[in-house]
């Protein structure tokens, strides 16, 4: 499983022309889930998530997660964080899930967030979506399961 987070002031997500969620200060996440992932990989990347330290303290350190700083989450499905495209021009998209077993994994990590009292916005799976956000720092973070980086 992959994830690029980034902290925001605010994000807005629509689909098909409507907007379907909104946030404002905390984190955007794009995920993306490959074959074979599994609710472990889902447990490390919400830990991940929830716990980053990307958020400035008092002293302007980046100490905060967005737990402590009670932020909100918008997470929208990406399948082409698996899109390879080291041969040729044209990815490839053979290493992402299938789109039944991606929406199960994608709405656990929604579920698993939402547990924890979290504001979460999502996207409408297998739509098309636009995400605008306010990247804050910029702060971008990439994630991943198989912990490749």
């Amino acid at each position: 499983m992959r994830a690029v987070v980034q902290r925001c002031n605010w994000c807005r997500v629509d689909s098909e022309g409507k907007e379907v969620s909104s946030i404002g200060k905390g984190l955007s996440v794009l995920l993306g889930v490959k074959k074979g992932d599994s609710e472990k990989d889902a447990d490390y990347i919400v830990d991940k998530i929830l716990h980053l330290r990307i958020f400035e303290d008092e002293a302007g350190k980046l100490n905060l997660s967005l737990l402590d700083i009670k932020g909100e989450l918008s997470i929208v499905s990406q399948f082409t964080l698996y899109g390879d495209a080291r041969h040729g021009r044209r990815p490839s998209f053979t290493e992402a899930e299938a789109p039944d077993r991606a929406d199960e994994l994608y709405r656990l990590v929604v579920e698993k967030c939402e547990r924890e009292s979290l504001t979460v916005g999502t996207g409408v799976f297998r739509t098309y979506m636009k995400v605008a956000l306010e990247n804050d720092g910029p702060v971008t973070i990439l994630l991943d399961s198989e912990k490749n980086f």
